[in-house]
C-alpha cells in the first residue's frame, strides 16, 4: 500500500522500499535497505528541451502487484520462474509545457526500478536528457570501467573519493558497509538509445547516447536499475531479466534454442575459420569432449560450410558462423539469414555494432525479429552490455561487451589481469549471458594459474561458452579435459558461495544433481575455505581440481573443505550427493538418406531428390512432396546457368542430423568465365580458393592482382598448392582453356598443375616460379565435373600460389 507520510509516497517489497517525494522543484526517490536508507535517486528527463522534473505537479498515483511467470532457456537460472513486484505509477503535470506524464517505478526483493512514460503522446517528441541520477555519498568503494560503446575497457576497484569526473560503463557496482549497489539498464529496444553513467563528484547520472531520441507515446526511456543487496544478492539477481518484456510469442515454445559449449579455432590460428579441415578437427575434439557446438570465425566459404554442418550434424553437433554487423545491415543483406539457415546453420554470431544510438537498436530489433522467425541463435560481439534480451528473446546466446581472451591476442601491451577477471561476476556477468571465450591455456604473457583459467568455465557464464584454445591444449591436460567434458551445458541454479571483487569469487552452478564449482583469485598464494551448506546436500562428495605442480586433482566428503591457492589462483570441482562422472563422447549417427547427391534442373527449373527427412531449401525455392519420399525442387526462374542452391535434408531428432544435395543450373552453349562459376567443393593450403585475385593469404578476398612472370591477368582462380577445385561441367561437348602459372609473390618454387574430368587425369603441366604462362586447352566433352589440382613436384617443396588465369568452360553443345 502507499503511504503518504510527510508527502512521500512509500512502496517496499521485502527488505527493499522506495519513498517518492515530489517537490515544486524536484522529484526524489530514497532507497533503502532493512530500514537503512542507501541513496537517493533525483527523477526527471526533458522532453522537447523542458525539464519535466522542475515544476510539475502530482496529478495521481496507483500502487500494484505486477506478478509475472516466464521461463529462461539459459542463464544463471534455467527453468521457471516468479517476478513478483511491486509498481509505484506517480502521473503529473508539467504547466508550463501542458505536458502530463508518468514515473514508474518497480521494486522487487532485490532492487527498484524506473522509467518515464507519455501514455497520452499526440505525434512525437524529443527526450532531451534524462535527469535520472543517484547520490553515492554513503559509498566508499566502486568497481568501474572507462566507457566505451563496446565494453572492453579494464574493470577495476577503486574508493569512490578517488574516482575521477567522466564516462563509465554499465553496470556501476558500489559498496557502502556490507550492501551493494549496482546500477544498470533493462528493457530496451529500438524505441530508445542506451545511456552510460557519467560521474561528477559522488553523483552518477545516466548519459544518454542520442542527444535527441524520438519518442511516441507509452514508455520513453528504459529502465533505470538499482540491484540493492548483499554480495550473494547482486550476484544471483534476475532483476534485469525480470524487467524485460515478455517472450515473444513465436518463441515460447522454442525448442531449438541449446545451450551449451563450443569449440572455437580463431583464437589459437587466426586463418583457421578458412581451412575446412581444421574445422573438422575441431569438430572431432568437441564430439569427444561431448560438447554442443562448433563456431566458424571469420574466413569461412559458403562452398563448404554445408559440408561442415553435415559433418558436425552426425556428432550431434551445431554450427555457428560469424558475420559483421553491416552485411546483415537492410532488408537485402538480412536476406543472407535465410539462406545461411538454409544451409543448416544453427546460428551466428555478429561483430563489430560498437554503438549505443535508438538506430543501432533498431538494427538490433530486425536481427533479433528475423533469427527468431528462421530459428537462428545468435550471439553478440563487439556489442553493448545485456539489457533483458534473454528473457524477451531467448535465441540471444551470448553477448561480448567485455574485455575477454582476444586481449591476450591483440593488445599484448595491457594484458588481461586477475583482478579484472574477479571482478566480472559481480558486475558484468550479473546482468546477462557473457561470451569471455574462456580457459585460454596457451596464452603469452598469462599472469593467471591454470586452475584459474580453467575455473573461468565455471564462475563465467554464457548462453554457450565459447572455449578459446586449440583443443589440442585441453586434450594436453587431461584433467582439463575431463572437468570440461562433465560441465554442464546450462545451469539450472546458481550461488555465490564466497568472495568480494577485491580478493576472489566462488561461484556454484548446479545443473540437475551436480555442482559446479569455481573458484579464481586476485594476488598471492593463499587457502581458501568453501562451505557447502546453501547447495543442500546431504553427504557431499567433491573431485577437486587444483594448482599443485600444474594442475592435481583430489577426493574429498564432507560439507566444506579448503583450497590452497597459487598465485592469482583458482580451482574447480564437481561436487554431489550421487555418481560425479558422467560425460561419454558423442556417437557417430547416420546421416539421411538423399539422391542424387548432385541434381541438375530441367528445362522446367525443377529436379527430384528422393530423402527419408526433412528438406530445406534456400530462399526464393520451394519444395513439394511427389510420393515414395520424393520432393520436386523448384528454383527460381532468374536462375543464370552454372549457378547452384544448396538443398539440406534433415532428420527428425534434435539437434537433426543433416545432408545435402547440390542443384545446379546446365550451362548452355557459350563461353563462361570459371571464376564467376561456384565450386562444388574445393580444398585448398591456405585459406578459400581466391576468385580474380592470387592466392595471397589464410583469409578470404586477401589476394592481390594475378600477376605471373610480370604479366597481370584479370580474373581466375587463385589457388596455393596442393589444392583442388571441383567445378560442374555438366557432361557437355566443350573444352577447358587457361593461362596457368605460378604467382610472382611466391618465387623459387615449383608445383605440378592438373586438370581432371570425372576423376580421370587429362592433362598436366610442371609450374617453375618466374615462368610465363602455360596456356591450356583442354578437351573435357563428356565430363560431369572438372577438377583443378595442385600437387607438389617433390615432398618439401615450399607451397606455390597457383593462378588459374583466364579460365575458362567452352561449351559448344549443349547437354540438358
Amino acid at each position: 500500500m502507499i503511504n503518504k507520510l510527510s508527502g512521500e509516497m512509500i512502496v517496499g517489497n521485502g527488505t527493499v522500499t522506495a519513498a517518492l517525494a515530489v517537490g515544486g522543484s524536484s522529484i526524489s526517490l530514497t532507497l533503502t535497505r532493512s530500514g537503512q536508507p542507501l541513496a537517493v535517486v533525483a527523477l526527471g528527463i526533458s522532453v522537447d528541451g523542458a525539464d519535466l522534473g522542475s515544476g510539475s505537479a502530482l496529478v495521481g498515483t496507483a500502487e500494484f502487484p505486477v506478478v509475472e511467470e516466464w521461463f529462461a532457456v539459459a542463464g544463471k537460472a534455467r527453468g521457471d520462474h516468479l517476478a513478483d513486484h511491486r509498481e509505484l505509477r506517480v502521473d503529473l503535470h508539467h504547466p508550463e509545457t501542458e505536458r502530463d506524464w508518468t514515473i514508474r517505478i518497480r521494486v522487487s526483493p532485490d532492487g527498484v526500478a524506473v522509467r518515464y512514460a507519455i501514455p497520452d503522446l499526440q505525434g512525437l517528441a524529443n527526450v532531451t536528457s534524462d535527469h535520472t541520477s543517484v547520490e553515492l555519498d554513503l559509498f566508499t568503494r566502486a568497481w568501474v570501467l572507462d566507457y566505451q560503446t563496446w565494453y572492453e575497457t579494464p574493470r577495476v576497484g577503486v574508493s569512490l573519493s578517488d574516482l575521477a569526473p567522466g564516462a563509465y560503463g554499465l553496470p556501476f557496482l558500489a559498496r557502502s558497509g556490507d550492501d551493494y549497489l549496482l546500477v544498470t539498464e533493462s528493457g530496451i529496444d529500438g524505441r530508445y538509445s542506451g545511456a552510460h553513467a557519467a560521474i561528477s563528484g559522488t553523483t552518477l547520472g545516466f548519459e544518454i547516447a542520442d542527444s535527441d531520441v524520438e519518442v511516441a507515446r507509452g514508455d520513453v526511456t528504459p529502465w533505470r536499475v538499482f540491484i540493492i543487496g548483499s554480495l550473494a544478492d547482486v550476484v544471483e539477481s534476475l532483476f534485469v531479466d525480470e524487467l524485460a518484456s515478455p517472450v515473444r510469442p513465436e518463441l515460447a515454445a522454442a525448442d531449438w534454442i541449446r545451450p551449451g559449449r563450443a569449440a572455437w579455432s580463431w583464437w589459437s590460428d587466426f586463418y583457421s575459420g578458412a581451412q575446412l579441415e581444421q574445422q573438422k578437427r575441431f569438430v572431432d575434439a568437441a564430439a569427444e569432449l561431448s560438447w554442443e557446438h562448433l563456431l566458424i570465425d571469420c574466413g569461412w566459404e559458403e562452398t563448404w560450410v554445408p559440408q561442415v554442418v553435415a559433418y558436425a550434424s552426425r556428432r550431434g553437433i551445431q554450427v555457428h558462423l560469424w558475420t559483421v554487423w553491416h552485411d546483415l545491415d537492410g532488408p537485402d543483406k538480412l536476406g543472407r539469414l535465410a539462406l545461411w539457415r538454409s544451409w543448416g546453420v544453427a546460428g551466428i554470431k555478429v561483430d563489430f555494432m560498437e554503438s549505443e544510438s535508438k538506430d543501432r537498436y533498431r538494427w538490433y530489433d530486425s536481427v533479433l525479429q528475423e533469427t527468431a522467425r528462421l530459428g537462428l541463435m545468435v550471439n553478440f560481439h563487439g556489442s553493448v552490455i545485456p539489457r533483458g534480451w534473454a528473457r524477451t528473446w531467448p535465441q540471444v546466446v551470448g553477448y561480448e561487451a567485455v574485455r575477454g581472451s582476444e586481449y591476450y591476442v591483440f593488445y599484448n601491451d595491457t594484458p588481461l589481469t586477475a583482478e579484472h577477471n574477479v571482478i566480472l561476476p559481480f558486475t558484468r556477468n550479473v546482468v546477462g549471458a557473457m561470451d569471455y571465450t574462456p580457459v585460454a591455456f596457451s596464452a603469452a604473457d598469462r599472469v593467471t594459474s591454470d586452475g584459474h583459467e580453467l575455473a573461468l568455465s565455471v564462475v563465467f557464464e554464457c548462453g554457450i561458452t565459447h572455449f578459446a584454445d586449440d583443443v589440442a591444449a585441453y586434450a594436453e591436460r587431461p584433467l582439463a579435459a575431463r572437468f570440461l567434458a562433465e560441465l554442464a551445458p546450462v545451469w539450472d541454479e546458481t550461488v555465490l558461495l564466497a568472495g568480494t571483487p577485491d580478493t576472489e569469487a566462488v561461484i556454484a552452478r548446479r545443473y540437475g544433481d551436480r555442482w559446479f564449482i569455481g573458484c579464481i583469485a586476485a594476488g598471492g598464494r593463499r587457502v581458501v575455505s568453501v562451505d557447502l551448506d546453501r547447495l543442500g546436500l546431504t553427504h557431499p562428495v567433491a573431485w577437486i581440481v587444483e594448482d599443485t605442480a600444474g594442475l592435481s586433482e583430489r577426493t574429498v566428503s564432507g560439507h566444506s573443505f579448503e583450497v590452497s591457492l597459487a598465485d592469482n589462483g583458482g580451482f574447480v570441482a564437481i561436487v554431489s550427493d550421487g555418481e560425479l562422472f558422467r560425460s561419454t563422447p558423442r556417437a557417430v549417427v547416420d546421416a539421411p538418406a538423399v539422391e542424387p547427391a548432385l541434381a541438375v534442373l530441367g528445362d522446367d527449373n525443377t529436379a527430384v531428390v528422393t530423402t527419408d527427412g526433412r528438406v530445406r531449401v534456400p530462399p526464393g525455392w520451394s519444395a513439394e512432396p511427389a510420393g515414395d519420399g520424393r520432393w520436386r525442387i523448384q528454383a527460381p526462374s532468374d536462375m543464370a546457368p552454372g549457378t547452384q542452391g544448396v538443398v539440406t535434408v534433415e532428420s527428425t531428432s534434435m539437434p537433426p542430423a543433416i545432408a545435402h544435395t547440390r542443384v545446379v543450373a546446365p550451362l548452355v552453349a557459350g563461353v563462361h568465365r570459371v571464376s564467376a562459376l561456384p565450386m562444388l567443393a574445393f580444398r585448398n593450403e591456405s585459406g578459400p580458393v581466391e576468385r580474380d585475385l592470387s592466392n595471397g593469404g589464410g583469409n578470404p578476398a586477401d589476394g592481390s592482382p594475378m600477376l605471373i612472370a610480370g604479366a597481370h591477368f584479370a580474373d581466375g582462380l587463385g589457388v596455393s598448392t596442393p589444392s583442388a577445385v571441383d567445378l560442374y561441367f555438366g557432361g557437355h561437348a566443350g573444352r577447358f582453356t587457361a593461362s596457368v602459372g605460378i604467382d610472382d609473390e611466391t618465387p623459387q618454387t615449383r608445383t605440378v598443375a592438373v586438370v581432371s574430368g570425372d576423376g580421370r587425369e587429362l592433362s598436366s603441366v610442371v609450374l617453375e616460379a618466374g615462368n610465363t604462362a602455360v596456356d591450356l586447352d583442354v578437351e573435357v566433352s563428356g565430363v560431369r565435373v572438372v577438377t583443378l589440382s595442385t600437387r607438389e613436384v617433390a615432398a618439401g617443396d615450399p607451397p606455390a600460389h597457383v593462378d588459374w588465369a583466364s579460365a575458362r568452360f567452352i561449351v559448344t553443345k549443349g547437354n540438358r
